[in-house]
């Protein structure tokens, strides 16, 4: 009897521990949220059993308030939430993601046509840019692509450089008397003289593998990857020092392209499509978007291929151009708010 009791306590004791040890637990969050919301978070285990305590972290940072987190003043898009969990002696870490959305669904314009250029329409437009009474223009394809300098009321392009046959050129901006200009896949970037045209420097991308769209902030390079971020970079290290994401209160934007900055936005094409987008240049939230259907018809192009690429913005005169690969024309265009 001493022994079917004694071994009776063992067999409860395995349970006792089998079942102590038996813990479900899972971080709750939402996959999405608007910032103008108070996030929410919190630990559930489903077998009832008993927490002991739990410490939340939100991009690494501890959150106190952890049932309503206010949010509103951060970036848009992809966010790293999750708990250390303690219970029975013991301690478990669960990671959630999350994506902040836009506030505000984007205003919706159409445009209106204020005026009409000439443009090569041998030129695969891949960057785009107003400054000092012309345009600067970087046009992509291997064994085509080009830097060049372009008269805007006779679209004749008076200064040249080819670019290896190597090289796939991509957007191209202008700073401090240097041009910047990207290439697609070979992760370089060069930089030239203004005046010259000069190469005076290369530069290799960091985290974003590829060269899509260039624009500048008067302080920062701002590139496009393809994806839905825009990075900073900095112009003597040409270190990715941060980056945005793009977003309405829906869903993110992919395959951002060629950019322009206008008035503290930046002003984006997405590959592919015939709108501009009006991206918030702090938080990434999409404020705007511009349906430019029909120009592309009025430059003598169709198809997926050679559609709207070309942003540049003349911020003396207050004056919007767009363009498009292999266009025939460049439009001076005003946004109208539908």
């Amino acid at each position: 009897m001493n022994k079917i009791i004694s071994f009776g306590a063992i067999f409860t004791l395995l349970i006792s521990i089998s079942c102590g040890s038996n813990y479900k637990l899972e971080l709750v969050s939402p996959k999405t949220i608007q910032v103008n919301e108070k996030l929410q978070l919190s630990v559930a285990e489903k077998n009832g059993k008993q927490i002991d305590s739990v410490t939340y972290f939100l991009n690494g940072k501890n959150v106190l308030d952890y049932k309503a987190v206010d949010i509103s003043d951060y970036k848009l898009g992809k966010q790293a939430v999750s708990a250390t969990i303690f219970y029975q002696g013991k301690q478990k870490v669960l990671n959630n993601t999350i994506y902040f959305l836009a506030e505000y669904p984007p205003i919706v314009y159409s445009y209106s046509i204020i005026n009409e250029y000439p443009h090569d329409k041998t030129a695969f437009t891949q960057g785009f840019e107003y400054y000092d009474g012309y345009f600067y223009e970087s046009t992509g394809n291997y064994g085509k692509s080009s830097l060049r300098k372009v008269e805007v009321e006779t679209g004749k392009v008076v200064q040249k450089i080819d670019l290896d046959k190597k090289y796939f050129a991509e957007g191209m901006t202008i700073l401090n008397g240097k041009i910047y200009q990207l290439t697609w896949q070979e992760n370089t970037g060069f930089v030239y003289d203004l005046a010259s045209f000069k190469l005076e420097k290369t530069f290799e991308y960091g985290e974003s593998k590829q060269g899509w769209g260039l624009t500048h902030n008067s302080e920062k390079l701002v590139k496009t990857d393809g994806t839905e971020r825009m990075w900073f970079i900095d112009t003597q290290s040409f270190k990715e020092e941060s980056y945005i994401e793009t977003y309405t209160n829906k869903r993110k934007a992919e395959k951002l392209n060629e950019l322009e900055y206008v008035n503290g936005k930046i002003y984006a094409n997405i590959w592919q499509q015939n709108s501009l987008l009006i991206v918030n240049s702090v938080t990434g939230a999409i404020e705007g978007i511009v349906n430019l259907n029909g120009l592309q018809e009025k430059a003598n192009q169709t198809g997926d291929d050679n559609v709207l690429n070309g942003i540049a913005y003349d911020s003396e005169n207050d004056r919007l151009f767009v363009t498009g690969k292999k266009w025939s024309k460049v439009f001076e265009i005003k946004l109208v708010k539908k």
